[in-house]
């Protein structure tokens, strides 16, 4: 097992499953000479055949994609920022997403969408979404979020290989993260959370780019406050492990979830829900959410770190829901 950055081990990934399936094409702005990394050298092994550079034209672009899946191709599509699905949305929405259920099975779309999101990096609104609780909703479509290089990896294997609509979200710039990744062809079945660390006082549910400050967190509130939280990586959020989420409410009674997406009908919205729902005799404590106010990502780097959760937030919300005290829902 070696360690690799993040970015390289979705490359791998892409590499192994193309040599693994002929049927296997990317498609994508820009993906010859990769600005992020992640499909660099493809076209230098498989040829303008099978990585095909795009036109500027999301509809087109994911509008092909389906047309291709429904062709017998497994095409994986790049489209770089997370919120230029915006723009290519009505092939996502109304066809892959609902093609296999309004042809009764007869198609599939196995089709793997790949998209980088998240604030952090002062590239301003336009380029700064989290856009997973829209493709949540949608109701046809898987929805990936690795935090480190191994996940990424193995889910990514997991979305290409699958018959189902997928969309594959990168941390933003979390790209050059190192972690340790398995030398041998290994996938990570979708709907399965991983328990980052273990703990008996609060759970903490930590979504994609927002694993790393919670882990910090976690370490400060030990350190600082002997408080043991446990953190799970849900990994994907469609289809969601329910069952590890209530498992750790039900031995610690209390809940925060940490989700850089918008507050409002955000991810940590749902999974608190189907919290209250299915565990709320576990709770001790009111459930508690860590997000972004519903508001645009600033560019100003200042004012982007005022919005984003961060291990200092994490850290107040978890001490001030065990002290009784009251803390704000929202990541403000």
């Amino acid at each position: 097992m070696a360690k690799k950055r993040l970015i390289q081990a979705i490359r791998e990934g892409l590499v192994e499953e193309m040599r693994r399936n002929p049927k296997v094409i990317v498609l994508g702005e820009d993906v010859e000479i990769s600005i992020s990394g992640d499909t660099r050298g493809l076209v230098e092994e498989f040829g303008r055949t099978r990585v095909r550079n795009m036109p500027i034209s999301e509809t087109l672009l994911t509008g092909m994609t389906v047309g291709a899946a429904i062709a017998g191709y497994r095409p994986v599509t790049h489209m770089m920022f997370a919120n230029f699905m915006y723009t290519g949305f009505d092939s996502i929405a109304n066809q892959a997403a609902k093609l296999r259920f309004m042809t009764g099975g007869q198609v599939s779309i196995p089709a793997t969408f790949i998209a980088t999101y998240g604030g952090g990096r002062s590239i301003a609104a336009h380029h700064s979404d989290t856009p997973y609780p829209l493709l949540m909703n949608l109701g046809g479509i898987n929805v990936c979020v690795p935090s480190n290089a191994a996940d990424a990896k193995g889910l990514l294997k997991s979305c290409i290989r699958g018959s189902n609509p997928c969309v594959f979200l990168e941390p933003g710039g979390r790209g050059g993260d190192m972690g340790e990744v398995p030398d041998d062809d290994y996938v990570i079945p979708l709907g399965q959370a991983a328990i980052k660390r273990e703990g008996k006082d609060v759970t903490i549910v930590a979504i994609g780019t927002m694993v790393k400050p919670t882990l910090s967190a976690a370490t400060i509130l030990f350190d600082e406050h002997g408080i043991l939280a446990e953190v799970i990586d849900p990994r994907t959020l469609v289809p969601l492990d329910e069952a590890t989420i209530l498992a750790s409410v039900s031995k610690t009674g209390r809940l925060v979830i940490v989700d850089e997406s918008r507050d409002r009908c955000s991810a940590a919205s749902h999974i608190s829900a189907v919290i209250a729902d299915r565990g709320f005799r576990h709770l001790d404590r009111p459930i508690k959410r860590v997000t972004v106010p519903d508001v645009a990502m600033p560019y100003a780097p200042a004012l982007e770190r005022a919005v984003l959760p961060d291990a200092d937030k994490i850290v107040q919300c978890v001490y001030a829901l065990l002290q009784g005290g009251d803390t704000p829902q929202k990541g403000t």
